[in-house]
C-alpha cells in the first residue's frame, strides 16, 4: 500500500523532535567530516573548489528544509509538496555531485535516509533509499578499489540501509496505529459523556414532571373540584360554598410553598420543618380530610434509624398522588394512610373504601400519570409498588422500599 509517511513527525509526536535534531546535526557533522578529509588527502587537487563550494550549496540548501519541508499546509505558487519535493531533489543532485568528485561524502546519504522516509510516501521513500544505498556502495567500492574487492563494502550499506528502512516503517506504523486507538478512545469518551449527559437530563426531566405532577397539578386539580363545588352551592348554600373557597385557598397556599421549594432544593415542604415522614404523613392526612372525605393516619413499629431523605419524599410524593387519585377518581368515604417501620424495609399502605376497579383490563394497573409516577419513584430506590382493587371493594395500594441497597 503506497500510504504517506508522517507528514511532521515532530508535529505529530513532540518526542520525535529530538530524532530529527540528531538526524540535522549527524549530517552537518558527516559533511564537514567528508569536507576535511578530502583537504587532507587530496591537498591542491584541482577539483577542490568544485568540492569546497558544493559542500556548502548542500549545506544551505539543508538550513532551507524546515521552511520548505513538509509542515506547510498553505501556500501560493507551487504546493508545499511540490516545494518539498523540489528541495529534495536539489539537496540529492548536489549530494550526488559531491560524491562523484569525492566519494567520501557517500556517508552523508544515512540522514538523508530519514529525510525522505519522513517526507516521501512509503513506496516512493523505499526506492529513494535503495537509489542512495547504491550510489554509496558504487562510491565507496571506487574509493576502495585499489585495495582490492571487500565484500562489507558490497553487502554492509544495503544491509544497514534495509534494517534503518524496516525500522522506521515499523515505527511510524505503530505509531500510526496508536494514534488511531487514541483518536477513536477520545471520540468514544465524547460520545460516552454526551450519552450520560442526555440520561441524565432525561432523568432530571422525568424526575421534575412526577414532582409537579404530584404536587402542583394535584393542587391545581383540587381547587378546581373545590371551586366548581363553590360554585354550585354559591346560591343554595352559602356557608358549603364559602368553606370550599377557603379550602381552595388552603391548597393554593400549600401550592404556593411547594413552588418556592421547588426552587430553593426541590424537597416536599411537609418535609422542611425537620419532623419527619411520620408528621409529614400526619399533617397530609388532617389537610385532605373534608366533609366528604375522611383520611386517617397510622404508624407501625418504630424506626431505629432515619429514613434517607430520598425515600422520605418518595414516600410523601406517593402518598399526596394516592389521595390525589381518592379524591377525584375513588368516590371514597374514608381512606387510611399506614406506615409500617420494619427491620430492613419501610411499608407505605394507601387503603380506601372507594369504587375500585379491575387492574386486568387496565394494563399495569395504571390510567394517566400518577401511578406510573409512583412505580418510577418506587423502581429508582429498589422497591416494589402493589396494587389490590377490585370493582366496588375499593383499593389498596402498598409501596416497600428496602432500607438498605439492594444486592
Amino acid at each position: 500500500m503506497d500510504r504517506r509517511s508522517p507528514v511532521d513527525a515532530e508535529a505529530a509526536d513532540p518526542d520525535a523532535g529530538w530524532l530529527a535534531t540528531v538526524m540535522h546535526v549527524a549530517f552537518f557533522v558527516l559533511l564537514c567530516s567528508s569536507l576535511t578529509r578530502y583537504l587532507l588527502v587530496h591537498p591542491g587537487a584541482p577539483g577542490t573548489p568544485w568540492v569546497i563550494a558544493l559542500a556548502v550549496v548542500l549545506a544551505l540548501l539543508y538550513v532551507l528544509g524546515p521552511v520548505l519541508g513538509p509542515r506547510q499546509t498553505e501556500g501560493r505558487g507551487a504546493t508545499p509538496a511540490t516545494a518539498h519535493g523540489l528541495w529534495l531533489a536539489a539537496v540529492i543532485g548536489t549530494w550526488l555531485a559531491l560524491v562523484v568528485l569525492a566519494p567520501s561524502f557517500g556517508w552523508c546519504a544515512v540522514p538523508l535516509f530519514y529525510t525522505g522516509l519522513r517526507s516521501l510516501r512509503t513506496r516512493s521513500a523505499i526506492i529513494l533509499v535503495a537509489l542512495l544505498t547504491v550510489i554509496v556502495v558504487g562510491a565507496q567500492v571506487k574509493l576502495r578499489l585499489r585495495f582490492g574487492f571487500d565484500p562489507n563494502l558490497m553487502f554492509a550499506p544495503p544491509a544497514v540501509a534495509a534494517v534503518a528502512t524496516a525500522v522506521f516503517i515499523h515505527s511510524q506504523r505503530q505509531a500510526d496505529r496508536l494514534r488511531t486507538v487514541i483518536v477513536d478512545l477520545l471520540r468514544t469518551r465524547r460520545e460516552l459523556a454526551a450519552t450520560e449527559r442526555r440520561e441524565g437530563t432525561l432523568a432530571e426531566r422525568q424526575r421534575l414532571s412526577m414532582e409537579i405532577h404530584d404536587t402542583l397539578a394535584q393542587g391545581l386539580s383540587s381547587q378546581q373540584m373545590l371551586l366548581q363545588a363553590a360554585d354550585r352551592l354559591w346560591d343554595g348554600d352559602p356557608a358549603a360554598a364559602r368553606r370550599h373557597v377557603r379550602t381552595a385557598e388552603s391548597i393554593a397556599e400549600r401550592n404556593l410553598a411547594e413552588a418556592r421549594r421547588f426552587v430553593h432544593d426541590l424537597a416536599p415542604a411537609d418535609l422542611a420543618g425537620g419532623g419527619g415522614l411520620d408528621d409529614a404523613l400526619r399533617a397530609l392526612a388532617e389537610r385532605e380530610s373534608s366533609d366528604t372525605l375522611q383520611v386517617r393516619f397510622h404508624q407501625d413499629g418504630t424506626p431505629t434509624t432515619a429514613l434517607p431523605d430520598r425515600v422520605q419524599a418518595a414516600l410523601l410524593r406517593i402518598a399526596q398522588g394516592a389521595l390525589a387519585n381518592i379524591r377525584e377518581h375513588a368516590d371514597a368515604g374514608t381512606a387510611a394512610l399506614t406506615l409500617s417501620h420494619l427491620d430492613d424495609q419501610v411499608v407505605l399502605d394507601i387503603a380506601d373504601d372507594g369504587r375500585g376497579f379491575d387492574p386486568v383490563e387496565r394494563p399495569g394497573g395504571v390510567r394517566g400519570h400518577g401511578l406510573p409516577a409512583m412505580r418510577a419513584r418506587v423502581r429508582q430506590l429498589g422497591g416494589t409498588l402493589a396494587i389490590e382493587s377490585a370493582p366496588g371493594e375499593g383499593t389498596v395500594l402498598t409501596a416497600v422500599i428496602p432500607l438498605s441497597p439492594p444486592a
